[in-house]
């Protein structure tokens, strides 16, 4: 398969959406907030904040460290 560029038009489209707003194609029904925000008082799923937040920084210095492909 040949790799193909976009027309001018497809560029401009694809321009336009990224700095469009992005929203919700509708509202969330009560029950799916209300299943949102049972998820977030369960710590099964939340996971302990202190925990998170130190395999978070591990999580950056090694990035930090990195070297080679993939490096950002």
């Amino acid at each position: 398969m040949n790799p193909t560029e976009p027309d001018k038009a497809t560029e401009a489209a694809e321009d336009h959406e990224a700095g469009a707003a992005h929203e919700a194609d509708r509202p969330a029904t009560t029950d799916e907030e209300e299943a949102a925000e049972r998820a977030r008082r369960d710590p099964e799923l939340t996971g302990d904040l202190e925990e998170v937040g130190e395999h978070y920084q591990d999580m950056t210095e090694r990035g930090v460290e990195d070297k080679g492909e993939g490096r950002i």
